[in-house]
């Protein structure tokens, strides 16, 4: 199959052309909105001991609180030992170092969301993120398109599979974790969440941009996701969460897991768990590199507010979908949340 043709935002920033115009963002209203690279507060979100949840009811109370306010929590002890995060990060930000025709091709095909590409381009007149990405899906191992698997950096393949096998555990963990935050059987959330749910992984890379305030790494958006489980960069801020109208920066604490709240949880919790909307602004001196799973329920799963959370004081407040990612690209694209469209 012919393989688009496209600039990655690299490509962009190594022809030394200039800022294209189809990434710049134009200001909206009469008065100029605030650039996007303002400063903002930090988010209060507190680190959680995830190997805690199962036993301590204020390690619970601590999730139900940030899950319900913020929607975003941070996980240590995940069982994921810090050397091979950090390993996943070096390899990520060595992919992308690659020469283009190395990394050409991975390169995604019309029509596949997996691959190695910049942006995925839906519309004409579609502002474009200052980003390139690597989608793969990661497990179930059948659903693997491995042609877009990179052979290099050496040792690529397999330490994403071993990541992806070691986020296996976490996953079903924190499905627990928050059924029993919300005093319900602790395999609710996974028995609907099903068997055959998949996992996508996006390793991403912002290069360093020359109009931080004109220019957006990822445009605000909610995930489509059960939930997300995000390895930030260590060194790099980017990553924004959307409270109350305000934009407030997410703290980098080294060793823990970012995960936060996807629309089908916000869906299964009857709306208590909220699915935050988040974007990643960028950095005119630093690139920056990231790592997000995206735990994504069974395609024959009917996804429908647990029984549990139901009342007389709290109505069922959305219906039930199925198949909600590919509603959840439809939506995206036009800045709309497609949880809407779940809503009674």
């Amino acid at each position: 199959m012919e393989k688009p043709k496209f600039k990655t935002v690299q490509e962009v920033v190594a022809a030394g052309e200039g800022l294209p115009e189809r990434y710049l963002h134009a200001p909206k209203g009469d008065n100029e909105g605030e650039p996007l690279n303002a400063s903002v507060p930090e988010m209060d979100i507190p680190a959680i001991d995830l190997s805690l949840l199962l036993s301590s009811s204020e390690a619970l109370s601590k999730l139900h609180l940030a899950l319900s306010t913020w929607g975003v929590v941070q996980v240590m002890n995940h069982g994921i030992e810090e050397a091979f995060l950090d390993k996943i990060y070096k390899l990520t930000k060595q992919f992308f170092a690659l020469p283009t025709e190395e990394k050409q091709k991975y390169a995604r095909e019309i029509d596949n969301i997996q691959g190695y590409g910049n942006d995925m381009i839906l519309s004409d007149d579609q502002v474009l993120d200052w980003i390139d990405r690597l989608y793969l899906t990661t497990y179930p191992e059948d659903q693997r398109q491995l042609q877009f698997w990179p052979q290099l950096p050496t040792g690529f393949r397999e330490t994403l599979h071993e990541y992806t096998m070691k986020q296996l555990l976490v996953i079903e963990q924190f499905f627990k974790a928050m059924a029993r935050s919300l005093d319900l059987e602790e395999n609710c959330f996974l028995d609907m969440y099903g068997e055959n749910a998949s996992m996508d992984t996006r390793l991403n890379m912002y290069p360093a941009c020359p109009r931080p305030d004109k220019v957006i790494g990822v445009k605000p958006h909610a995930d489509g996701s059960a939930f997300t489980l995000l390895l930030p960069d260590k060194d790099v801020e980017g990553l924004q969460f959307l409270k109350d109208g305000k934009w407030y920066k997410a703290p980098i604490v080294p060793d823990t897991i970012l995960i936060n709240v996807g629309d089908q949880i916000e869906i299964m919790s009857n709306g208590i768990y909220k699915s935050p909307v988040h974007r990643v602004v960028t950095n005119r001196e630093k690139e920056r590199i990231s790592v997000a799973t995206f735990c994504v329920p069974g395609p024959d799963r009917e996804i429908q507010p647990v029984e549990g959370l139901v009342s007389e004081a709290r109505p069922r407040l959305y219906k039930t979908v199925k198949k909600y990612v590919g509603l959840y690209f439809e939506y995206y694209q036009q800045g709309r949340r497609p949880i809407e469209a779940a809503l009674i």
